[in-house]
């Protein structure tokens, strides 16, 4: 059969229509259970109008392949990873496709133990498996049933945070019509009968698969216009958005500006090494220097990994890890089995900022001085190798490190930046960063995005 283009480097990912529908879905989850063999595995999906119908397509092939199904309901990646644990199952499916438009779904993939599955962890297999179609027949069928475990997973969020700790806050908290929204609602009725002072402005709370607000992208200037707004109508100590499947979470500070998410990493890497002391952190190499300098200046040990989550969590259980952190707004945690969360990292920065008595701008602006950024900027070349290989002929000369780690990263006295093809989309993503001068920023992102648009479509 022909090749499914669905496949990316750690999750299926397609357009409806396109490359992606009910007959791949089916196969895929038939080949998922005839490669790895589960007895039973948990499925769970994001808000989007397609999930419904492609998550029964992955049960049905699951069950064909004589898995049993615990079917959670709308959930976000992270309740998949909890689920997994916390029921010892043997794996886990959540169908979403995160950031990307409405017409897009796809499904996210882990094993035993939540362990990512991705190209050189099975994903190749189960590739291959679905686009043969030739499939096993189980002996006996698996059965579906359909539970939740809500309670028990609000249970461990707030495993991380000492309630009595939390002074009064009010956060508004945009769901951006994703599937984070029930979370927050079941948050906002245990702070209630806890007696935690956190007031909640929801915005875009309710999910909606047609995204009526914009698709939740937070990493998109446009995206972030409403809870900025929103902070500063509501006067509020606090902004947090997330993407459609809430494994990433964005901030805001008190005065409604949108804090990059390089410089979250560094704070809760000083916070987890401030309660484990030596302890090794992970970070990608898109940004780093601010990541770093925390790091060694709290005495940890920085490590650094290929950006993409099964690269991170391998990294993270191969240095035993206490945390890892990428720029793009990821947050991973050893004790949540090495798994990305958008809801701890919001929290344990509320416990923080309750604690010290200061605003996130606070906490957070010397290090914005002193390692200006210039975020994420994404371009578009009709030959993105020929395009990174244009702007490493400028640089690499006058370069004193070169970096191949996860496309180039190249670093100068007081700058350096990074530039690698996506993983998941057609797009060159650059970064830059300096030392004390955010002119210098300003004026290396335009030289480098002269020389890509020599070549963009």
């Amino acid at each position: 059969m022909a090749k499914l283009t669905c496949f990316k480097a750690y999750d299926v990912r397609g357009e409806l229509g396109e490359d992606f529908n009910i007959d791949i879905a089916y196969r895929i989850g038939r080949a998922y259970g005839q490669h790895l063999r589960p007895e039973t595995v948990v499925i769970g999906g994001d808000a989007r109008l397609s999930t419904a119908e492609i998550k029964s397509a992955i049960c049905q092939g699951l069950m064909d392949a004589g898995v049993n199904v615990i079917d959670l309901g709308l959930t976000g990646t992270e309740e998949i990873y909890f689920a997994v644990q916390h029921l010892k199952v043997d794996g886990g499916l959540e169908v979403t496709a995160s950031h990307n438009p409405a017409n897009y779904n796809g499904i996210k993939f882990v094993g035993l133990g939540a362990r990512p599955i991705g190209k050189e962890s099975g994903l190749t297999e189960i590739r291959l498996i679905a686009e043969s179609g030739q499939f096993e027949d189980a002996e006996v069928k698996g059965i579906l049933t359909n539970k939740s475990y809500i309670s028990a997973y609000v249970d461990y969020l707030l495993s991380y945070i000492s309630p009595e700790n939390i002074r009064p806050m009010r956060i508004v908290a945009n769901s951006g019509n994703g599937a984070a929204g029930h979370i927050v609602d079941a948050l906002e009725n245990r702070f209630s009968q806890l007696a935690i002072p956190i007031e909640f402005i929801k915005i875009d709370n309710e999910p909606n698969g047609d995204f009526p607000n914009g698709v939740p992208n937070p990493m998109l200037v446009e995206c972030r216009k409403a809870t900025s707004i929103a902070v500063r109508e509501h006067q509020a100590d606090l902004g947090i958005a997330w993407d459609g499947d809430f494994d990433r979470c964005f901030f805001f500070d008190e005065k409604g500006q949108f804090i990059e998410s390089y410089y979250i990493v560094g704070l809760l890497a000083e916070l987890f090494l401030y309660k484990h002391e030596g302890a090794t952190i992970i970070h990608d190499p898109r940004l780093s220097w601010n990541t770093i300098d925390i790091v060694k200046a709290a005495g940890g040990v920085p490590v650094q990994s290929k950006a993409g989550h099964t690269y991170i969590k391998q990294a993270m259980r191969n240095e035993n890890a206490v945390y890892g952190g990428e720029m793009s707004g990821h947050h991973y945690f050893r004790d949540f089995a090495y798994c990305d969360s958008g809801m701890i990292p919001w929290l344990v920065v509320a416990e923080l900022l309750s604690i010290k008595k200061i605003p996130l701008s606070r906490a957070i602006g010397e290090r914005v001085k002193a390692f200006p950024s210039s975020g994420e900027i994404n371009t578009a070349p009709s030959l993105p190798d020929r395009a990174i290989l244009r702007v490493r002929d400028k640089y690499q000369l006058e370069a004193i490190t070169v970096d191949e780690t996860d496309g180039i990263s190249l670093e100068f006295d007081d700058w350096r930046f990074s530039l690698r093809q996506s993983n998941t989309e057609n797009l060159v993503r650059l970064n830059i960063e300096a030392r004390y001068c955010a002119d210098l920023v300003k004026k290396k992102v335009d030289e480098i995005i002269t020389l890509l648009s020599e070549t963009t479509r």
